[in-house]
């Protein structure tokens, strides 16, 4: 389904008992909502399950030009208000995550808790140049030189050999995601700057983090999980970057104990 949100047509997916409390999941760059496959049978048991497709991303529209942080946290914002949403638990992975944070310090009335995975709370300016020459790559190349580069990162060794039938379909994400979206994306993400605001959010929030996650280590989460007030963190073994799909059993067991606990 689609939806004009923010100025952007935005698909997303509505999934689970209507009346239900909503749970927002909002995925990683390069990614698709179809990242939460995994997650889906055992939140739409209880929860109704929004997931959508970031600016620049799957069957939402990509314009071209820089995005910014504030403008994603809008479009999920006004997607939110245009379906008729007024609270939600919002879980956000990598992107998602940073989208998270900056909805919650925007909106918080927004949010019945926020969950936060494999994420960081800011980009210092001596990663920007990494930033700045995948958007050259992206812009000149296209999506291709990024697939393999972008799974090392992504899962771990042993992941990847063993289990193709998880990894190839990411594969296929990243190589689907149009360049201009893609470069938009790392256009916000290069200004990341939140981590000395983050104790303005009260909220209840969880941090998952993969003990292998090499983009957004567990030193960028235990940062996050000090700056929230009463935050949990989870370091989930054996998982790099895409901790819900390289551990989906436990993650998706740490994601609704914590939705158990705060309250449906």
């Amino acid at each position: 389904m689609k939806v004009t949100a923010n100025g952007i047509g935005v698909s997303y997916t509505l999934d689970g008992p209507a009346g239900a409390p909503v749970v927002t999941l909002s995925h990683s760059l390069a990614a698709t909502s179809a990242m939460w496959e995994p997650q889906l049978k055992a939140l739409t048991a209880r929860w109704r399950v929004l997931r959508y497709d970031t600016r620049g991303h799957g069957g939402t529209d990509a314009p071209a030009g820089a995005y910014t942080l504030d403008q994603l946290a809008e479009d999920a914002r006004q997607l939110l208000a245009a379906l008729g949403v007024t609270t939600t638990h919002f879980v956000g992975l990598s992107m998602g995550g940073m989208i998270g944070q900056t909805l919650a310090l925007k909106a918080p009335e927004l949010f019945a808790s926020l969950v936060l995975c494999d994420t960081s709370s800011r980009v210092p300016p001596e990663a920007r140049p990494t930033w700045e020459e995948r958007i050259r790559t992206a812009e000149t190349q296209g999506m291709e030189p990024m697939v393999e580069a972008t799974i090392g990162r992504w899962f771990t060794a042993p992941f990847r050999d063993a289990r193709r039938d998880v990894v190839d379909p990411v594969r296929a994400m990243i190589r689907a995601t149009p360049p201009r979206g893609y470069a938009g994306c790392c256009h916000a993400i290069s200004q990341l700057d939140l981590t000395d605001r983050l104790p303005a959010i009260t909220i209840p929030t969880l941090v998952i983090v993969g003990e292998e996650d090499q983009g957004t280590p567990v030193a960028a989460s235990r940062a996050i999980q000090e700056r929230i007030k009463g935050a949990e963190l989870v370091v989930l073994k054996s998982a790099a970057h895409l901790s819900n799909l390289e551990q989906p059993e436990a993650f998706t067991r740490a994601l609704t104990a914590f939705l158990d606990r705060v309250g449906r």
